[in-house]
């Protein structure tokens, strides 16, 4: 007898869990990758052109691929002995080691994982996921938003933490209510034709679920003091948060977080690990990545670049008709350089965030007893403001919670006096969310890249200079330089894209490059051969 596809899929479930399933389903064409509105990478033949690649994190692991597959002749100069630079998985055994000496190591059970670096990959990053499709990267769902997750404020409803579903939609209510208030008594009228006063009260009262007479009395929405159950066991619906413990509450930052662009359901991580993408780059490219190698200085010559490293040893030269420089700017304005002074006084300029985690290992007591699977938590006052809950995993007994994810130059919890300080504070945190359980917390690891010896830094800031977060003065003045060729020398990483912290962005800068020096290769070739044709 036959086995249906329904039931080939549900045995693969069985066996290797939802991630097997899933590339499964991508490979039969029942749940493709949106890879068809990837960026794409088409260079003229390189055969002869010898490229030096500077980092081997994801920038740099994508031109070498994409150069690779054109013939170009590439070498990248790596100076971990792993791939992936930010993109950081943390197993068990995993050491830690900061700039200043300080180390860690992770001692946590076998299958136990935390994703130091990047750890989703939105819908949206089309090129990324489409690199995790022709990789064989598995891929299942990173659960970003749970309306089971918490919202805690030590002046708000007696320090009681609530869940989103009940502040989300208790707000909703009220802020509808309010609306529907002013329309019926005329206050928009200036605004608001007859017929556009009459579906507005009908939106209002579905939208924040009101009474007939446009009063919001409480939802199922909100969640219930008790659930429904057989004969006469009948739901209880919460009583409605008032508006004004609401406003007091402050919750609005973990109310909003899942409507940024970036942050919208639904969201991806690679089964395993997000280090699975830099490695599977590396089995493709094979000894073309050089690890160890220290990268001293950076040269030009008439008809190219000179790059000297240390690789366990005397220092070694290599020499290519040209350069993808993927370094951190924080790395790259401490190596001697020929470049240009517009380039190095951008390099100067650049100011990087210190992105930190801190994460735990413990019993999933957020799943077993708080109904909690995946999401984001957060914390309104305090140096730790963010939680973060696995969704590798899910209904295994232990798992690995990210208590405090943030930016910590210039925060309450960058003044913490010690690495001890900094684990108690996290500790309080995840107390505030989930009393009682702070106990169960054990192995703790904390990742500050700023003191990651090869980047020392996150990504490009928001320096006191820049405007609200969003960097106008580095696109308006280093960003300019950065992304143009420095004779033969090309600069890519996120820095070099308008999606900064993101893989996306250093992908797509790396196809931009790889472009711009195909390009050149080729105009080259055809000046060439114009000029044997005339003589």
């Amino acid at each position: 007898m036959g086995v249906t596809r329904r039931d080939f899929l549900m045995r693969v479930g069985q066996a290797g869990g939802f991630g097997a399933a899933f590339l499964t389903m991508q490979h039969l064409g029942l749940m493709p990758v949106a890879a068809a509105e990837a960026s794409r990478v088409e260079l003229a033949a390189g055969a002869g052109t010898k490229v030096v690649i500077l980092g081997g994190g994801i920038a740099g692991l994508v031109a070498a691929y994409e150069m690779g597959k054109a013939g170009y002749s590439c070498t990248v100069l790596e100076a971990r002995q792993r791939p992936g630079g930010r993109n950081f998985t943390v197993r068990n055994g995993t050491k830690i080691e900061f700039a200043d000496g300080a180390s860690q190591t992770a001692i946590w059970e076998a299958d136990s994982y935390f994703n130091a670096g990047p750890a989703r990959l939105p819908s949206i990053h089309k090129t990324m996921l489409g690199y995790c499709k022709e990789l064989g990267v598995p891929l299942e769902v990173e659960v970003n938003t749970s309306r089971s997750a918490l919202l805690q404020n030590d002046d708000a409803f007696g320090g009681k933490a609530v869940e989103q579903r009940q502040a989300i939609n208790d707000t909703r209510g009220h802020v509808s209510e309010l609306l529907a208030k002013c329309i019926q008594k005329n206050a928009l009228d200036d605004v608001l034709s007859k017929e556009d006063h009459d579906r507005m009260l009908e939106f209002l009262s579905y939208y924040g679920d009101l009474q007939k007479d446009f009063s919001y009395t409480g939802s199922e929405r909100s969640g219930v003091e008790k659930l429904a159950g057989a004969g006469l066991d009948t739901e209880v619906l919460r009583q409605p948060l008032p508006m004004h413990a609401l406003l007091d509450a402050k919750f609005w930052n973990g109310m909003m977080y899942e409507e940024m662009f970036d942050m919208q359901a639904t969201m991806f991580q690679p089964v395993g690990g997000m280090d699975r993408i830099p490695y599977a780059f590396a089995e493709k490219l094979g000894d073309t990545v050089q690890y160890t190698a220290v990268v001293k200085e950076i040269r030009k010559t008439p008809k190219g670049v000179r790059v000297v490293y240390s690789k366990s040893g005397p220092d070694q030269v290599i020499e290519a008709d040209y350069c993808i420089c993927a370094l951190p700017l924080t790395i790259l304005r401490n190596i001697p350089n020929d470049f240009s002074p517009q380039v190095k006084q951008a390099i100067s300029e650049v100011y990087y965030d210190s992105a930190y985690k801190v994460a735990w290992e413990s019993r999933r007591f957020w799943e077993q007893d708080y109904n909690l699977y995946g999401g984001l938590g957060f914390v309104v006052k305090g140096p730790v403001n963010l939680m973060w809950y696995p969704s590798g995993k899910l209904f295994s007994e232990k798992g690995v919670l990210v208590a405090g994810y943030g930016v910590e130059n210039q925060s309450d919890f960058g003044k913490l006096p010690s690495m001890q300080a900094k684990f108690e504070a996290s500790r309080a945190a995840v107390e505030k969310l989930h009393p009682g359980h702070g106990k169960e917390l054990t192995n703790p690891v904390y990742m500050n890249w700023g003191m990651m010896r090869y980047n020392l830094g996150s990504w490009v800031g928001a320096a006191p200079s820049y405007v609200k977060n969003r960097r106008s003065d580095y696109y308006d003045g280093p960003y300019k330089a950065l992304i143009e060729a420095d004779d033969r020398i090309y600069f890519s990483g996120d820095h070099c894209s308008h999606i900064i912290g993101w893989q996306e962005g250093a992908a797509l800068a790396s196809h931009r490059v790889t472009r711009m020096i195909s390009d050149r290769v080729q105009s080259a070739r055809l000046s060439a051969s114009t000029t044997t044709q005339q003589a």
